[in-house]
């Protein structure tokens, strides 16, 4: 096949070191020993089980309110229902706390290799079920990764928000991860067919998504979980995304360096 025409990125995984996993785990436990102490009791709940095994396997890259689901399913909270938008707005307050602190990073291997994708002429677009993603990139300045000029696209003041082509983070959609709904709407909007375009994912369910929607899947392993993302069906799997052979794209093809 030709090069790529398209490249998909998810956020919290991939491109920053998010405080959602945090902000999940501590805004259960103050819920617990709260509002919802007279209830813990009857749950399989301890700050010690909310792992981040749980959190990666059960929670990562779904929308909040699927998320909050997952995880008071997992530990038995009773009266789901109306506990789930308790935690779920309960969660949004501490994360949008976390982030004014500063709380968050990005993956400088990550920025560069979105840079690079974007600098060898591959439009990109970000696509995340969490609705603070543009928050997030819209705090990563990239003056620090183009010093020497490399990248023309790149003018003073410019944050990671803007160097993607299309943003389709935080949308409502009828369907969530692993249904390839998000991608197959970014890939419509950058205007190329789902073959042609890769898919950049942290976790699994975003890889099944991926591969459901018929796009190159690359697995970027920020939990211990290289076996877990391969065995869902992803090209390829790296820690570090500057391991990724740039000339690779330009053939169609998800190699590493080495």
């Amino acid at each position: 096949m030709s090069g790529f025409s398209g490249a998909i990125f998810d956020v919290d995984g991939v491109l920053v070191d998010s405080p959602h996993e945090e902000a999940w785990r501590e805004s259960l436990r103050e819920l617990m020993e709260g509002r919802w102490s007279d209830i813990a009791g009857q749950t399989s709940y301890s700050p010690e089980k909310f792992t981040s095994a749980v959190y990666h396997e059960r929670m990562s890259g779904k929308p909040r309110t699927a998320g909050a689901t997952a995880a008071l399913e997992y530990f038995g909270v009773p009266d789901l229902e109306r506990r789930v938008e308790e935690y779920g707005e309960h969660k949004q307050e501490m994360i949008i706390r976390l982030i004014s602190e500063g709380r968050f990073s990005a993956y400088d291997d990550a920025v560069r290799f979105v840079l690079e994708v974007k600098h060898s002429g591959i439009p990109v677009a970000s696509a995340s079920s969490s609705k603070n993603a543009g928050l997030f990139l819209s705090r990563v300045d990239l003056g620090r990764f183009n010093t020497d000029g490399r990248y023309a696209f790149v003018s003073e003041g410019m944050t990671l928000k803007d160097v993607f082509d299309v943003d389709v983070s935080g949308r409502d959609f009828a369907q969530g991860k692993p249904h390839p709904e998000i991608f197959l709407t970014a890939a419509s909007e950058l205007g190329v067919e789902p073959s042609a375009a890769f898919v950049a994912e942290d976790a699994v369910n975003g890889i099944q998504a991926a591969k459901a929607g018929g796009f190159a899947a690359l697995g970027v392993s920020r939990a211990d979980d290289v076996d877990a993302l391969a065995a869902e069906g992803a090209d390829v799997v790296v820690t570090d995304l500057g391991d990724i052979d740039l000339g690779g794209l330009q053939r169609g093809e998800l190699v590493t360096t080495s």
